[in-house]
């Protein structure tokens, strides 16, 4: 058979290349491949490790920057620019800025803001000035004052009733928003100046407050309550002499009833709605710090209320107190963020 030399041939010439090539090192270790359950995973070789960059950092925002990215605050900023204070918050300050929110402003009387923004450098630069404090005041000194004296010139008073801030009487919401040059706090009213002419619309400091009634009507906040008052034939009553103490709903309020509760009242004005309501005014004037104190009231529906003070949270029934001590001529009004119902 002559194909058999050739086939040898083959055989010598692979074992003559098997011995030439290099042999395999045993001078270092294999690396094992760790193993991940079934799926076994190869470690890359770790690069040398580059030297740490520092990230690069934003500058801090200023009071206007950090307004009018908020979103919050459209109003503001918007009359802050027209009323020509924009640089001067943007200014190096420091400054503390009570800031009131959008829905702040949309609670004031109708046309309001309209007529402030016709008169960018009186009224309205005006109050826009009593929001700002000079200096950078955080919250932890903010609730240790009694007093502040504003870019006006006039002071703000500054009460803490349990863990709750108030600016004369605008609530603060939100606090320690820090811009590069100071501070912003949220509140939940517009402040007013108390020197006469500062806006239209409120009447000028006198040493007479209006009524309950005339109080609430000019507030805002109290539309609903004021409809009620006036549908039920309260409106004399309320504006007498007194004195009253009237746990006052909000708008917000009266909103959180079932569907068709108030249009329901509305049509007995005589019977519910007028019991409702009397279960909202306790006679005789009662401040805050005496509320605190009792444990219940008798109110004018000849019904009980109780009072509950709760991580200095006071609480009319399931009411919270949300705003005290609105002074009126004839009494004071506490708001509450809930419609008192009285027990059938």
């Amino acid at each position: 058979m002559k194909a058999l030399p050739v086939v040898s041939l083959i055989v010598v010439l692979s074992l003559v290349l098997a011995a030439c090539s290099p042999a395999a090192s045993t001078s270092e270790p294999t690396q094992a491949i760790p193993m991940t359950g079934s799926t076994a995973t190869m470690q890359p070789a770790q690069a040398p490790t580059a030297e740490p960059t520092a990230a690069p950092t934003e500058a801090p925002q200023t009071i206007v920057d950090i307004a009018a990215a908020d979103g919050r605050f459209t109003t503001l900023v918007a009359a802050v620019q027209a009323a020509g204070l924009a640089e001067t918050l943007q200014g190096e300050g420091p400054f503390t800025v009570f800031a009131p929110t959008d829905d702040a402003f949309a609670a004031l009387p109708e046309g309001t803001v309209e007529d402030l923004l016709e008169d960018p450098e009186g009224n309205l630069k005006n109050i826009l000035l009593y929001h700002v404090v000079p200096g950078k005041v955080m919250a932890a000194d903010v609730a240790s004052l009694t007093s502040a004296e504003t870019a006006l010139g006039q002071e703000l008073q500054v009460r803490v009733e349990g863990d709750q801030v108030f600016i004369n009487d605008a609530q603060v919401i939100l606090t320690d928003i820090e811009a590069s040059n100071g501070v912003i706090h949220v509140i939940d009213s517009v402040l007013l100046p108390a020197e006469e002419g500062a806006m239209e619309t409120e009447a000028a400091p006198s040493a007479m407050p209006a009524d309950i009634v005339d109080t609430a009507v000019a507030d805002g906040r109290f539309t609903t309550l004021v409809a009620a008052v006036q549908a039920a034939g309260l409106v004399e009553t309320l504006k007498g002499e007194g004195p009253f103490t009237v746990f006052a709903p909000t708008d917000e309020a009266f909103a959180k009833l079932p569907a068709g509760t108030l249009d329901t009242l509305l049509q007995d004005p005589e019977g519910d709605l007028k019991n409702i309501l009397l279960y909202h005014v306790v006679p005789g004037k009662v401040m805050a710090a005496d509320v605190v104190e009792l444990s219940s009231a008798e109110t004018a529906l000849g019904e009980e209320v109780t009072i509950e003070v709760r991580d200095g949270n006071v609480f009319i029934n399931e009411a919270q107190v949300i705003i005290t001590d609105i002074e009126t001529s004839n009494g004071v009004i506490h708001v509450i963020d809930s419609v008192l119902l009285p027990p059938q």
